[in-house]
């Protein structure tokens, strides 16, 4: 039964996110196609979803502009901090806001990539990248850092923490790093 538990998490932690993205992109391409269908403009079946896609596309974009306005900024940081400190929304909300914004974000996590060895007697070492340097939140003791440590051919990795003196920095920019990684090894890295 515990493994059960186990794979199901971890099929959450893998599922979900992908789920919701694919939900919210669908939802704003649906809805973007609704609009026009109300007002009865339609060009043709095949071209329709093009041109629905590049409006759904201009109208994410118009909200990273909007977002990134003096005016309407407070507005949507009222919104933040509403969606922060409502119960069970704020788990979904915060972590996908965090997740997005490790990747892409002005707070990218994944720039800083580093060699783990995880086990020194055999000399076994794994790539990955850096996370956390202080993790005296959580009680762990100093020198520790975490690091997370992504899965070829995935959307999901681990977090492992170890001892700072495990973990070597790598000279090769992040995302060439994170492409060698998800591929398994067989993209060759760019200079």
């Amino acid at each position: 039964m515990n493994k059960f538990l186990r794979y199901f998490i971890q099929g959450l932690i893998i599922t979900v996110p992908v789920a919701i993205t694919a939900f919210v992109v669908y939802k704003v391409i649906e809805g973007v196609g609704s609009f026009f269908g109300f007002f009865g403009v339609i060009v043709s079946p095949f071209v329709d979803p093009f041109i629905v896609i590049a409006i759904a596309i201009g109208l994410i974009f118009l909200m990273g502009l909007l977002g990134s306005s003096i005016i309407l900024r407070p507005l949507f940081m009222m919104f933040d901090n509403a969606m922060e400190h409502t119960p069970v929304i704020k788990t979904v909300y915060s972590s996908i806001k965090d997740l997005l914004a490790a990747f892409v974000g002005s707070k990218k996590r994944f720039n800083k990539p580093v060699l783990v060895t995880i086990n020194k007697e055999n000399n076994i070492q794994q790539l990955g990248f850096v996370t956390q340097e202080d993790l005296s939140e959580l009680n762990l003791k100093s020198g520790t850092v975490a690091v997370y440590v992504p899965l070829s051919y995935s959307f999901s990795g681990n977090l492992i923490v170890v001892p700072a003196d495990h973990v070597t920095a790598v000279n090769a920019s992040s995302s060439e790093v994170m492409k060698f990684i998800i591929s398994g090894g067989v993209t060759d890295i760019d200079e």
